[in-house]
């Protein structure tokens, strides 16, 4: 830590508990890209984007997501050369803004998390619920599903991050796979109406309501930022996590422009519009029967599933060692930072993780919550606002670490894209916040979006973490300075 104010306070000589590997930039791409969840994604925020959003220009949308995500890396990047600890958001905004805003991210960083991994869960649960069902199976309640899941997810967890990446990396294969070659297919058949490129005239972009559009696709990237979360394991951190980071930025905006031009194709831009309002659900399965055939109809719904699975694994690796890196902070209880002496995971942080996901989808289910309409959709909306606010906190830090230390000069590096980056995040959470009632069906009579008591509800959750932890670190400050040092001396999970 290097604030001013802070530079003298003694720090604890207990040793962080540290974990190891061998990742190469391909495992982590895997691991990441993996939390997107593509055929996630493919089949359920693309159909949306078209519908509620700018209709046919909505793929253009993944190209400025992608502009703005990549210009935050610029400064991102650079930053894990200069501080090199694994706990990403909250470590770079303490070096950069000061230990108390660190605390305050890293809970915000806990919170989006832990809310994507909970909402998917409730999702893979309808999902293999009804899928089941329909091949003639048990017609057995959505959470029973959800929790068999968590259930696989944490022996996953408990192990060997290698056997994470390895299971991610072959369902990551399958998703893109079948979604790249549908793509093909369409534009081997021409599409409903030809090939064209209306997709990407202004026009067509800002027609509808583009800030709609732009909420699912942003949402699409998440998770790409915990490429440092992996430094620690990874073969060889300072060329490796910068690596794994662009060309997860890139690959992810390529993949879903791409395929979601190719949606858009296929219908053919005078019907794609009214087809995903019609079925938003069942829109990708379609144009997998109509350009594929059966089995790619059968396989898609199939990659549904396991995608949603690897998104799940991807966050739930994620989120323990958030947990992992609080533990050697000194912030969160000291059991959570334990090793596994075998697998060299943070098992006793997996653990925990797997039992919040389960206490809280056996939550939802007793108070009688949709898992798609409610749990999905409500935790999916806290988590896109929540990334924005935290990639724009950590823009401000890298840019006020680099002005104060002058560890790096470059000024595109250091300056120019972070604050670049940083107009597109806070414009982006602008928009979201406004639209942020159509992502939690908090509508009027009239079906128009209204701030009700499920959108405050939501906002003030995303509010009160932070300040949460902001007081903590206040206090321990006031209490306990040697746990104060270590909120960022001691992170190095």
């Amino acid at each position: 830590m290097t604030t001013q104010q802070d530079s003298a306070a003694p720090a604890e000589t207990r040793a962080p508990r540290t974990l190891s590997g061998s990742l190469g930039v391909t495992a982590i791409v895997f691991m990441v890209v993996a939390a997107a969840s593509p055929l996630t994604v493919v089949g359920g925020s693309v159909p949306l984007g078209i519908a509620f959003g700018n209709g046919v220009g909505f793929p253009s949308l993944f190209v400025f997501a992608g502009v703005v995500m990549l210009l935050f890396s610029v400064g991102f990047v650079a930053m894990t050369r200069h501080v090199p600890k694994p706990g990403a958001f909250f470590t770079y905004a303490g070096y950069g803004l000061g230990r108390p805003m660190g605390l305050a991210t890293a809970y915000l960083a806990w919170l989006t998390y832990t809310t994507v991994q909970v909402a998917v869960h409730g999702y893979v649960g309808y999902i293999i619920g009804v899928s089941v069902a329909g091949l003639g199976g048990p017609d057995l309640p959505w959470w029973l599903w959800a929790l068999a899941v968590i259930a696989l997810v944490g022996v996953l967890g408990y192990r060997h991050i290698d056997l994470s990446s390895k299971v991610l990396a072959v369902l990551l294969v399958l998703e893109v796979g079948i979604a790249v070659v549908m793509t093909i297919a369409v534009v081997l058949k021409g599409g409903a109406e030809g090939l064209s490129l209306e997709t990407f005239v202004p026009s067509e972009i800002v027609s509808g309501a583009p800030g709609v559009g732009l909420m699912f696709a942003v949402a699409a990237f998440i998770g790409f930022e915990a490429t440092a979360i992996f430094r620690d394991e990874a073969r060889d951190p300072n060329r490796t996590i910068p690596k794994a980071t662009y060309i997860a930025v890139i690959g992810i905006a390529l993949f879903y422009t791409f395929v979601s031009w190719g949606v858009v194709m296929a219908w053919g831009p005078s019907g794609v519009v009214e087809a995903a309002t019609n079925d938003p659900g069942g829109l990708v399965i379609a144009t997998a029967l109509a350009y594929l055939g059966p089995v790619g109809e059968i396989a898609i719904n199939v990659l549904i599933i396991t995608g949603m699975f690897a998104c799940v694994l991807s966050f739930h690796n994620v989120v323990s060692r958030y947990q992992l890196s609080m533990s050697n902070a000194g912030v969160l209880p000291a059991s959570l930072g334990k090793v596994h002496h075998k697998h060299l995971s943070p098992h006793t942080s997996s653990l925990v993780q797997t039992a919040t996901a389960a206490v809280a989808i056996a939550a939802f289910a007793l108070l009688g919550m949709d898992p798609v309409a409610q749990v999905f959709t409500w935790l999916a909306g806290i988590a896109t606002l929540g990334i924005i606010v935290l990639m724009s906190i950590t823009s401000i830090a890298i840019i006020a670490y680099f002005v104060r230390t002058k560890a790096d000069t470059r000024p595109w590096n250091t300056v120019v894209a972070p604050i670049l980056g940083l107009i597109g995040l806070v414009f982006s959470a602008a928009v979201i916040v406004a639209y942020f009632p159509f992502m939690v069906s908090d509508v009027d009579a009239a079906g128009n979006p209204v701030f009700g008591a499920v959108s405050w509800i939501c906002l003030a959750v995303i509010v009160a973490l932070p300040v949460f932890g902001y007081l903590q670190a206040l206090y321990l400050r006031r209490t306990s300075p040697e746990t104060y040092q270590r909120i960022t001396e001691a992170i190095s999970a």
